[in-house]
């Protein structure tokens, strides 16, 4: 049976295409295709079960425990795929007749492009069984419009990577350095309101502002999850320069990709300032606004309470609880961010500073990206 495929690369751009992935619910959390439906073939003890049959039995012993699995999650599954419901009639005797060729399936380069309106991708981690069943019986049962993702998951991944080491290490970036608190994120989006295209959000794109405090009220992503956000975001940018956060090498515990840290550092660096005052609402705006970020808050505060010293143990906590955020605030800043992260600035040669509290401060931004567009031409 010809099972049509599709590379990454090739189905990115098509508008309209559904994106259907039928690995596992972990596998999908850990990472997956954005916009990516997850309909998964295995629930996560499934495939452990069919894993571990497959190391301590025999794949032949895994194949039919496999098989079993799949049959039982066919009918529901087909139904969430179509958006209608197919009835175990309609399907089972096609799934069962298909079942001793599974294993030879072999996907084809599609030749029909433009694909139809309401085309399907399918992929599971290497394009293998789990899609090519799933292709093939839908396609049985009369669904022409439905695609193999070559390669699968890890052929989005060799995407992603591509994109991701074809950076130049030495693109122009404006990097927007200060103090914690001065609200160098809200900066970007105000940035990227103004002039669409021109900045890459890190923190972002790990779903974490990149401090101890950095995963309040947010879910962390993973590695992956982290790379496949950047690599997205850099096919959708106008020409660099762009305007970047600085960070350390990670971002929450995600690790900045070397080809771009490497431009980060070498970028054109400029100073944010802000008074206290902005600098402890901009604060409580991200880590004291709901009952939620506040209990998350008081059990990360004996943290520094240790850090800053053991007169302090119980006395943030203690001022939290009586609702005196900005004591609690401006304390964090003068014992422990500024003077952690002040040292790494100090060497740092200046492009400019700006004031975040100005009216002007995106106009005077867009001039310093300007400056250095015309000075590499």
């Amino acid at each position: 049976m010809n099972i049509p495929s599709l590379s990454y690369q090739e189905a990115r751009p098509l508008l309209g295409l559904r994106v259907v992935d039928v690995r596992t619910p972990a596998e999908f959390a850990d990472d997956h295709i954005p916009g990516a439906i997850n309909f998964p073939l295995f629930e996560n003890d499934q495939r452990a079960i069919v894993g571990t049959l497959y190391k301590q039995e025999s794949p032949e012993a895994a194949y039919e425990k496999g098989l079993s699995f799949v049959e039982q999650r066919m009918g529901g599954m087909l139904g969430e795929i179509l958006g209608v419901p197919v009835s175990r009639e309609e399907w089972l005797p096609k799934f069962r007749k298909l079942v001793p060729l599974v294993q030879s399936l072999k996907p084809e380069k599609a030749l029909t492009l433009p694909l139809p309106e309401n085309a399907i991708l399918i992929h599971c981690w290497r394009g293998g069984m789990r899609s090519c069943a799933v292709i093939a019986l839908l396609r049985e049962l009369g669904h022409s419009q439905v695609f193999h993702l070559d390669d699968g998951y890890r052929g989005y991944r060799t995407w992603v990577r591509g994109q991701l080491e074809n950076l130049n290490p030495e693109t122009p970036l404006v990097m927007l350095r200060g103090s914690t608190g001065v609200g160098k994120t809200r900066l970007l989006h105000r940035l990227e309101k103004v002039f669409p295209g021109t900045t890459l959000d890190l923190e972002s794109c790990a779903s974490h502002r990149s401090s101890i405090l950095g995963a309040i009220g947010l879910h962390p992503k993973s590695q992956k999850s982290f790379e496949s956000a950047i690599a997205q975001r850099l096919v959708e940018m106008s020409a660099p320069p762009w305007f970047v956060e600085g960070e350390s090498r990670k971002v929450g515990d995600s690790v900045i990709p070397k080809n771009l840290f490497q431009a980060m550092e070498s970028g054109a660096h400029v100073l944010v300032e802000a008074s206290d005052a902005f600098r402890v609402k901009i604060l409580g705006e991200d880590y004291a606004s709901t009952p939620e970020s506040l209990r998350e808050l008081r059990d990360r505060l004996p943290f520094f309470e240790h850090r800053i010293g053991m007169e302090w143990k119980g006395k943030l906590q203690e001022w939290l609880d009586q609702g005196e955020w900005p004591k609690v605030a401006q304390a964090l800043l003068d014992l422990y961010y500024d003077p952690l992260y002040g040292r790494g600035d100090v060497r740092r040669e200046w492009t400019g500073r700006v004031n975040a509290e100005s009216g002007k401060i995106l106009e005077e931004l867009e001039q310093i990206r300007k400056e250095i567009s015309e000075a590499l031409r």
